[in-house]
């Protein structure tokens, strides 16, 4: 399933893709559209910067936070083991679909929970799957705003302490006024068993 395209996004994006890549490859945060809430970015692989998204949100590192990727091939590279109903739960899920994998590979020492597991959502969103293509790695995505506060359901209703401790805010899809919610949250284990931990 081909989730992105360069030729679905115009030019502004385009534009605005390539200085978000820029930022990432450098160690930076941004702040972007992503299939749910908007959210606070960094490349998975920077443990720099994910300490940094840590601090941002005043989030204990005890905490996990949930990483994107654009396909199957990369989070088959994101993660050690994918099990077989993964591909099924992912496909045919209605709603954004965030899984806990038994345990994680190639990203931050940081970013991988206490008991080795790693919070993954293939994502459906054009522009935030194209930042994972352009940068050729999984992105951290948690939600724009310190921890204990309201999730905010559109970019208005960020606050201004996380638009200015990010060092690039993405300029496309400011003006959407749909409130979308957080993922649904399932917990996978390499037997094939499986909880729902959020509707």
């Amino acid at each position: 399933m081909k989730l992105t395209d360069k030729e679905t996004l115009s030019a502004s994006e385009m534009e605005d893709l390539k200085r978000a890549v820029d930022v990432l490859r450098r160690g930076g945060v941004i702040l972007y559209p992503t299939d749910t809430v908007w959210g606070l970015g960094c490349d998975a692989r920077n443990p720099s910067a994910v300490a940094r998204i840590y601090t941002i949100k005043q989030r204990e590192s005890s905490k996990a936070l949930i990483t994107l990727v654009n396909s199957l091939s990369l989070l088959e590279r994101t993660v050690e083991k994918v099990p077989d109903i993964a591909y099924s739960l992912i496909e045919y899920s209605e709603r954004p679909l965030t899984v806990i994998y038994d345990k994680a590979i190639n990203v931050a020492s940081n970013l991988i929970a206490e008991d080795g597991s790693l919070a993954v959502r293939l994502t459906r969103n054009k522009f935030a799957a194209s930042l994972c293509r352009l940068l050729n790695a999984p992105i951290v995505s948690t939600s724009a705003n310190v921890s204990g506060e309201p999730t905010p359901g559109r970019f208005k209703d960020i606050s201004e302490t996380i638009l200015n401790s990010v060092d690039y805010v993405c300029e496309s899809y400011h003006n959407v006024e749909e409130v979308k919610s957080p993922s649904t949250i399932m917990k996978l284990h390499n037997n094939g068993e499986f909880e729902i931990l959020r509707p």
